[in-house]
Formats: C-alpha cells, sequence, structure tokens
C-alpha cells in the first residue's frame, strides 16, 4: 500500500472514529451544557493548538516535509491556540469571552480546510513520512478539532436563535409560541 493511501486511510479512519466517539459521548453532553460551559470545553481543548509548533520543530518533522505546508499549519494554529486560550481568559468579561470564541473558532476552521489544500497541493500524503512523530495530528488530532469547530459554530447559531426566539416571543408565554398553541 502507497504512502498516500496509508495517509488518507488513517485520515478517513480518524474522522470516522471520532465522529462516533463525539456522537456518542461528547455531543450529547455539549448539547445539554449551558452556551457558555459547552463553548469553554470546546476552547479548552483548541487551547492546546500551540501544539502545532511542531510541523516546524527540526527532529520532529522530516527536512523534506514541505516548508509550505508546515509554516502555514503551525502559524495558523499557533493563533488559534492563542485565541482559544484569550477565550479562557476572558471567561469573566463575556463579550470579550464571545468575540474570542467566534474568532478561534472561525481562524482554526480556516485554517485546517487551508492545511486540507495546501497538504494536497504540497503533496504531503506522499511524503506523510516527513511528519514523524506529528503524524498523529493530521490523524488523531484534527478529526476532533475541525468536528468540534463545527459543533461549535452549531451552538453559537442555536444560542442565536435562541436569543432572537425570546425577544420575539409574546409576553407570558413560552418563547416564540403563540398563545393558542397552549
Amino acid at each position: 500500500m502507497s504512502a498516500t493511501t496509508l495517509f488518507q486511510t488513517h485520515l478517513v479512519l480518524g474522522y470516522a472514529a471520532w465522529l462516533l466517539c463525539f456522537g456518542t459521548y461528547i455531543w450529547p453532553r455539549l448539547k445539554a451544557m449551558e452556551h457558555f460551559e459547552a463553548q469553554r470545553a470546546i476552547a479548552t481543548l483548541h487551547g492546546f493548538r500551540f501544539f502545532g509548533l511542531v510541523f516546524i520543530l527540526p527532529g520532529v518533522v522530516g527536512p523534506n516535509l514541505p516548508a509550505g505546508f508546515a509554516s502555514f499549519a503551525a502559524y495558523w494554529d499557533f493563533a488559534t491556540g492563542v485565541l482559544a486560550l484569550l477565550a479562557l481568559l476572558s471567561a469573566r468579561a463575556r463579550p470579550l469571552f464571545w468575540v474570542f470564541v467566534v474568532a478561534f473558532n472561525a481562524v482554526g476552521f480556516v485554517d485546517l480546510v487551508m492545511d486540507y489544500a495546501h497538504a494536497i497541493q504540497a503533496g504531503v500524503p506522499e511524503v506523510a513520512g516527513q511528519l514523524g512523530a506529528a503524524y498523529a495530528i493530521p490523524i488523531i488530532y484534527v478529526p476532533l478539532l475541525m468536528i468540534t469547530h463545527v459543533a461549535a459554530f452549531y451552538l453559537l447559531l442555536r444560542a442565536m436563535r435562541e436569543r432572537l426566539a425570546g425577544r420575539n416571543a409574546i409576553p407570558g408565554t413560552a418563547a416564540g409560541r403563540h398563545p393558542a398553541a397552549h
């Protein structure tokens, strides 16, 4: 089996395993949490994205890992991690917290999509062995990061819909329901 086929198989199976785990164990808890606490949990996971700097650490990755991929992935991961940490640090200043939540999710999502594009363009699957010890990042860590970005956006949209429904509610009724619907 070629390096490309192995890498792609690992990547697909990483998503499959995380989707099964996420759907069974993580998603039900996140949906049941208050919006702030759910986003805080997701930010905590993404706070470790400084680890992406390993893509530019000689000795951890091979010398033939395409630099265009490695630098972009490293610095955008780092930026996402810093934004997630800033969200956590600003938890007591809720408006600022929400700004950082949106920022780290937007930057992080764009990072991962662009990482896939750069990896394909630079031929990373063909030289996947050059990832060295960092091989586990795209196979095990990135699928969970992408899934949690999608979940975070969904939760943000759900919170906005609930707020809007509350504003449009008729006083004395359940949010968004007409009195005759009771």
